[in-house]
């Protein structure tokens, strides 16, 4: 039976299936990608997170061209094994919907104890965050528009589900407006 990894360990491992690189390049590749943005992967925890997976021989360090400095960077890659694991965690993680917890929801529990005009100042807030990162997502998704297919569905992804938001968001507003909920 294969390990069950984190959501940052299989994001990791992914991006190590798709090419060797050591940890400066992954931050590099999680920030171009706006994977910061659905990811919990901060630049500290890649060489913890590349401990955990060496450690489970799900990658190991490779051989890595000469860089002309004194001390060369650890190129990783992904073991048999971790390719293995890789693809099943992967196929699980497309099929299986898993409960999400968002915090507007706790907020919408508990709206009945805010104030109307705090509910609509709380909810403008959210949408103007909401347009924020639209815009940031539609800028990075440009800015890899030449990559692979499946990165492209990542942001086409997140960009579906940011405008369901802002929809819903409308629509609920204005339902608030007229008196309706």
């Amino acid at each position: 039976m294969a390990p069950s990894l984190t959501p940052a360990e299989l994001t990791l491992l992914g991006l190590l299936v798709e090419k060797t690189r050591h940890g400066y390049e992954l931050d590099e590749v999680i920030t171009a990608r706006g994977m910061r943005e659905w990811t919990e992967i901060g630049f500290s925890s890649i060489y913890y997170l590349l401990g955990r997976l060496r450690d489970r021989g799900l990658i190991t360090e490779v051989a890595a061209p000469g860089t002309g400095r004194a001390k060369a960077r650890k190129v990783f890659g992904p073991t048999a094994q971790g390719r293995r694991v890789c693809a099943a965690e992967a196929e699980a993680a497309l099929a299986e919907l898993r409960p999400v917890f968002p915090p507007v929801l706790v907020g919408l529990a508990s709206q009945p104890v805010v104030p109307p005009d705090r509910v609509r100042a709380a909810l403008a807030q959210r949408a103007t965050a909401l347009e924020e990162r639209v815009a940031a997502v539609r800028r990075a998704a440009r800015a890899q528009a030449g990559a692979p297919a499946h990165v492209r569905a990542i942001f086409d992804h997140s960009l579906h589900q940011l405008t369901a938001e802002q929809q819903w968001l409308s629509d609920y507003r204005a339902a608030l407006d007229e008196g309706d909920t």
